[in-house]
């Protein structure tokens, strides 16, 4: 079993690793993000009332495992996440029980979000928690410059049609960010689509 303190060491050397380890061209998926999202999560899981020690240790260590796969590649990144979780946390005492649970979480982030259990449903929402948040535009620039650099969108206006399509199919799964952050949420689609609109009539 996973013991606190093993987790606070773990946490030291992963954030380590990502810092040192990931590239400067990933301005989204950057140690900020992980950080951000090992803090919503917690934040989530609050409003939820998940209080179980065990429970919010498994998600802390699934958030802050997420996006290590982006230490070896972009693509499929979730998978690798899994990979590395399973060659590392076995040394610390998880159980094959708590790993299966760990890379569920990590695996639930991934886009489309099929989250299929609260701590699954708690880490998604957790990962995509800007979209109903004033900071949205900074790190909607920031995901922009990534996409952008690696390939997976043009330029700005194809990030733009991107970003309004995938607001179309995503949902937060928790009660809580449903009711704290998706009416944020459709503030920004509403402001993106206008703009979008605004530009094909030029």
């Amino acid at each position: 079993m996973i013991q606190p303190t093993d987790v606070h060491i773990l946490a030291d050397r992963i954030l380590t690793e990502l810092r040192t380890g990931l590239s400067s061209r990933l301005t989204y998926h950057s140690v900020k993000h992980t950080l951000d999202v090992m803090e919503q999560a917690a934040a989530i899981a609050a409003r939820e009332a998940v209080d179980d020690p065990n429970e919010l240790l498994l998600l802390k260590v699934a958030a802050l495992y997420h996006d290590t796969g982006f230490l070896l590649q972009y693509k499929g990144h979730e998978e690798m996440s899994c990979k590395k979780a399973m060659h590392d946390l076995p040394l610390i005492g998880c159980t094959e029980q708590e790993l299966k649970r760990i890379c569920g979480m990590i695996r639930a982030t991934k886009i489309p979000q099929q989250p299929t259990n609260l701590l699954e449903q708690i880490l998604a929402d957790a990962d995509l928690d800007y979209l109903g948040r004033d900071d949205f535009e900074t790190i909607g620039q920031q995901l922009m410059n990534e996409f952008i650099f690696f390939g997976i969108t043009e330029n700005e206006a194809s990030f733009e049609e991107l970003q309004l399509h995938f607001f179309e199919s995503h949902h937060y799964c928790t009660a809580s960010s449903q009711k704290l952050r998706a009416p944020v949420k459709q503030q920004h689609y509403e402001a993106l689509r206008n703009k979008y609109l605004t530009e094909r009539r030029l």
